[in-house]
C-alpha cells in the first residue's frame, strides 16, 4: 500500500520488469503486478487521510478468512480490516499478531496468489523480524496450523514455519537489534539475478540501501527500500527454486 501508485509502478517496472493490470474494484485504486504474464504481487493506493507506513505485506492462506480472523482475535492479535470480499478473486483481512507485526489473510477463490516462483522478480521468502520467537511462533501455530523447526544455536533465534512438511516462512528473533522505528515486521524477499547490480539500480531509481550486501548460506542478499520507504530484501539464491 503506497501513496503514489503511478511512481511506485514505474519503480518496480524498472527494477523487476513488472507490468501491471487493474485489480478488484472493491480494493480501491489497486493493480496486480505481472512478470511475463504471471501474477507476482499487488500494489494499492492508501487513502489520502491514512498516513500509514508504506510496506510490503505478505498474505497467509486461509480456508475461511472469517474463522481465521476470529482465531487471530482469540490468540491476542488484532484485525484491522475485513474480512471483506475482493470480487471474484477471494476474501481478505488485514491483521496484526500480538507483537504488532502486520500480515494479510487470504481466502482464495479465482485468485490463488503468486503464480510463478524461483525467477528473478518473484517473491522468494517471507520472514517475520521480531524481538524473540518463542511467544509469537505459538500464535502462528495456533492460528494457521503450521509446525515449527527451530535452528539449534545458542546465539541465533530463528524458527522456520512449515505446512505439510514444507517450509513456508520464518520467524527471526533479533533482540535489541530490532529497528525502533519499525518494530516487529514481516520482511519480503525478492529473487534477483545479481544483487549488487540490483542495489545500484535501486539507488538510481530513488530508493536507498538499508543493509549493505552480505553473503549467507542461502545466497547473496541486501536489504533496500523503494522510493516511498517500503523495505524489502533482494536475494540471489545459491540453488534454484
Amino acid at each position: 500500500m503506497v501513496h503514489d501508485l503511478t511512481a511506485t509502478q514505474e519503480f518496480y517496472a524498472a527494477l523487476f520488469g513488472w507490468e501491471f493490470r487493474p485489480g478488484p474494484e472493491q480494493l480501491g485504486p489497486y493493480v496486480r503486478a505481472l512478470l511475463d504474464g504471471h501474477e507476482v504481487a499487488g500494489i494499492g493506493r492508501l487513502p489520502d487521510d491514512r498516513h500509514l507506513p508504506v510496506a510490503w505485506t505478505p498474505y497467509l492462506a486461509s480456508d475461511d478468512a472469517g474463522e481465521t480472523a476470529d482465531a487471530v482475535r482469540h490468540c491476542g492479535g488484532t484485525v484491522g480490516v475485513g474480512p471483506l470480499d475482493a470480487g471474484e478473486a477471494g476474501r481478505l483481512a488485514i491483521a496484526s499478531d500480538p507483537s504488532g507485526a502486520v500480515f494479510g489473510i487470504w481466502q482464495a477463490a479465482g485468485h490463488l496468489g503468486t503464480s510463478v516462483v524461483g525467477r528473478p522478480g518473484t517473491p522468494a521468502w517471507n520472514e517475520l523480524v521480531t524481538r524473540e520467537t518463542a511467544g509469537v511462533v505459538k500464535f502462528y501455530q495456533t492460528v494457521f496450523g503450521c509446525t515449527d523447526e527451530p535452528v539449534v544455536s545458542a546465539d541465533f533465534d530463528y524458527v522456520t514455519l512449515h505446512v505439510g512438511g514444507r517450509p513456508v516462512a520464518a520467524v527471526h528473533g533479533v533482540g535489541q537489534a530490532l529497528p525502533r522505528d519499525r518494530g516487529p515486521h514481516w520482511m519480503t524477499y525478492f529473487e534477483v539475478a545479481d544483487v549488487d547490480e540490483t542495489v545500484n539500480r535501486v539507488i538510481e531509481l530513488g530508493g536507498h540501501v538499508v543493509k549493505p550486501t552480505w553473503d549467507d548460506p542461502q545466497g547473496r542478499m541486501a536489504t533496500v527500500a523503494d522510493l516511498e520507504g517500503a523495505v524489502f530484501t533482494v536475494v540471489h539464491s545459491r540453488t534454484d527454486g
